[in-house]
Parts: C-alpha cells; structure tokens; sequence
C-alpha cells in the first residue's frame, strides 16, 4: 500500500478555496492535501464530529485532547452539525472554532473570530471527488494580520505558526485518512442542508 503524502499541487496552493473570502488578505495562508481511498460520503462523518472534548482533533492527543486518544470510530450522536456550532480546541474549553460553513459531504469552514465577530484564523476541510472510490481531502488554515500567537510579534508568529502547523495539520490528515479508509462504506452521514454563515 502506497504511503499518503499531505503535499498539496501548486494549483491546490493558489486556487481559491472556500472560506478565503473571510480572511482577505491573510498574514499566512497553508494548505496540504491528501488523497484518501474511499468516497466523500465516508470521509464526512470524521470531520463534523472534530473538537476536543467530542471525538478529537486526530492529531497529537497529548498536545490538543487533554491526552484522550481521538475517536476510532464514527460517534453518531455527534453527527450533527450546523453554522455556529462550537468545535472547543481544548477540552473543557468555552471557546474554540466556529462552524462558519457546512455544505454536507463539499466543505467544512471553521473559524476562530475575534470580539467583533470576524474571524481572525480559517480552517477549510474541502473534499473533491477524484474516482469512484477516491477523495481528495483540501485542508488550508489562514491567520488574518490580526492574528498573533500568545500576543507574540507578527515574525515571531510566522515562525512558530508554519512549522507548528504543519507538524500537527500531517498528523491530523494521516489520522483521517487511516480512520476513513479503515471503516470505507460503512459509514453513514446524515444530511443537512447546505449553510453559510453570514457575517
């Protein structure tokens, strides 16, 4: 079995992606990509249950899931999922991601918004359709120039922010792709209609 690479395409790096339109012109932009070997419809139910505190961010457990392994399974009655919902990126944490924008089975937008209600971090999950039996799982996270890490200068963020999330954006797509390749057909999202939050 071929290793998942979490490279994205030149063309998936500069294509516009949902969610970029709230965050303009962003102090960075990162995207990665990874093919998974099942459909869209399999790979959906992973996504809408993510948070800490509900199935977990699949990535380093220790680092964003109060060292709780994230779920290796589909947890129904988290299956539900509307703009506005609260994805906490700790357990136990008020605060958190914003569901921004849910086309069931397309796209997922989280953000995290600041006072006034914009979002100063995006979080786009797009899954594009490659064969049958294939997925191709778009992830991009952009910080507006608002945005600084701990209150850090904005170089001192940049340095941190890059490599920090890619560490943690590769552990995460490989930790999806394994689940969702892992369960293949037998999963089963529910619907919802398309939504797009509006700011």
């Amino acid at each position: 079995m071929p290793t998942h690479s979490v490279r994205a395409t030149p063309y998936e790096n500069r294509r516009f992606l949902p969610g970029d339109d709230l965050i303009a012109h962003p102090l960075a932009s990162l995207t990665h990509a990874i093919t998974i070997r099942c459909a869209p419809e399999a790979v959906w139910p992973w996504l809408v249950q993510m948070g800490a505190g509900r199935a977990g961010w699949y990535s380093y457990d220790a680092i964003d899931n109060g060292g709780k392994p994230s779920a290796e399974r589909i947890v129904p009655e988290l299956q539900t999922v509307e703009v506005g919902y609260l994805f906490p990126w700790l357990p136990g944490a008020s605060e958190g991601f914003i569901v921004m924008t849910c086309h069931p089975e397309r796209c997922l937008v989280l953000g995290a918004p600041a006072v006034e209600g914009y979002p100063v971090v995006t979080w786009a999950f797009v899954l594009e359709p490659q064969t049958p039996q294939t997925t191709r799982l778009i992830v991009r996270a952009r910080a507006s120039r608002r945005y600084r890490f701990h209150g850090l200068p904005e170089w001192v963020t940049l340095g941190l922010m890059c490599p920090g999330h890619f560490v943690m954006q590769r552990k995460q797509l490989l930790g999806i792709a394994r689940r969702a390749e892992a369960r293949g057909d037998r999963a089963r999202p529910v619907h919802f209609a398309d939504r797009t939050i509006g700011l």
